[in-house]
């Protein structure tokens, strides 16, 4: 399950009021180079092919199955490899846990939706899509929270930002992908989308809080990367499925309210989750790669130079002699995970996408 945390909003941000400029980035090849480079150890590191699961991580290896296929959608000699690992992922981490992809926590659910979805895109396989569809039903099961909106766990207590974002994303994606079911997963989406953009979740920073205390259906919680991240990726399914382009528009404001409170120099930082674990070592990555999506909608220079940044600080000062990366972006080296190893990538794949603009994967 990702965290859950009930504290108050924090303080601590840092406030970016320009962005760095890229002195010499590195060319597209060059980041595929990177991410090749980064699978290769994130595999052989942390893969364990009996069970499809990197690390043994249950919602972090959806995430790591997300990278890999992103990393096939921007470089096609890596296609076959990673249909490899979907098939191996999609055979031993099903078996792994029971049998199943579900769980008690909608949101692990959502991201082996989106991770499944992902493979679909890639490879074209419907064993896959309809994977995401049965996942979806199951999501289904979690609506009605108090406060509205979509329960974070089957326990009904919680009423998380990240478990909104991610069962919005999955709705609209599948609307986009499923055209004779088109109108009953946009039904969901839109009413999902709906009340979350008025929730009040949304801060005056433009960034999401982790969710609403249920007691008075007001924000708490911190300001995480992760928050930003899928928020952006839904919305760019919104558009894609309506044409209405207030969503990019809303998604712009939250990237740049990310960027200005979530970075320190121009580097993304998660400042309210100082000590990192293997959970929030997953983050930042989310936020990489949907803004990647959100820049194959909408182009805007800012998130190239953005991703670049970040790309390149990763390699230089993130990355240790063995190949490993740690969560902390700007460095030191340490907090080393296969989550920190795949959020890196999903930034390193990231910065290859948008750079010479090749990367849209809205092609319905």
């Amino acid at each position: 399950m990702t965290a859950r945390h009930g504290f108050s909003a924090g303080s601590t941000v840092f406030a970016l009021a320009t962005f760095p400029q890229v002195i010499s980035a590195a060319s597209q090849s060059t980041y595929i180079s990177y991410s090749r480079n980064a699978t290769d150890v994130m595999n052989q590191v942390w893969y364990d092919h009996s069970t499809g699961l990197w690390q043994n991580l249950w919602w972090n290896s959806a995430n790591l199955l997300t990278s890999i296929g992103n990393l096939a959608e921007v470089d096609s000699s890596f296609k076959s490899t990673a249909e490899n690992i979907f098939q191996t992922t999609f055979t031993g981490a099903k078996a792994a846990n029971g049998g199943t992809w579900l769980n008690n926590f909608y949101d692990d659910e959502g991201w082996w939706a989106m991770a499944w979805i992902k493979a679909y895109d890639v490879t074209g396989n419907q064993d896959y899509l309809s994977t995401a569809k049965n996942i979806f039903q199951d999501l289904v099961g979690g609506l009605g929270a108090t406060c509205g909106g979509h329960w974070w766990s089957k326990d009904k207590k919680d009423n998380t930002a990240i478990g909104n974002q991610l069962y919005l994303q999955v709705a609209a994606a599948l609307a986009n992908r499923v055209p004779s079911q088109r109108a009953y997963y946009q039904k969901y989406a839109q009413d999902e989308v709906n009340w979350l953009l008025s929730s009040g979740m949304i801060n005056g920073n433009n960034t999401f809080n982790d969710g609403l205390d249920i007691s008075t259906c007001k924000p708490e919680g911190w300001v995480f990367t992760y928050n930003q991240g899928v928020i952006l990726g839904a919305l760019v399914e919104m558009n894609a499925l309506t044409g209405d382009s207030n969503y990019l528009d809303t998604a712009k404001s939250i990237a740049y309210g990310a960027m200005d409170h979530l970075s320190n120099n121009g580097i993304l930082t998660e400042p309210e989750y100082p000590d990192t674990d293997v959970t929030g070592a997953q983050f930042k990555g989310v936020f990489a790669r949907n803004l990647a999506d959100l820049y194959a909608a909408q182009p805007d220079d800012t998130y190239v130079n953005f991703l670049q940044n970040n790309a390149d600080s990763i390699w230089a000062n993130a990355r240790g002699s063995n190949g490993q990366i740690g969560a902390d972006w700007q460095g030191p080296v340490k907090d080393i995970f296969a989550s920190s190893q795949g959020s890196a990538l999903d930034c390193l794949v990231a910065a290859a996408a948008v750079t010479d603009d090749v990367f849209n994967v809205f092609q319905y």
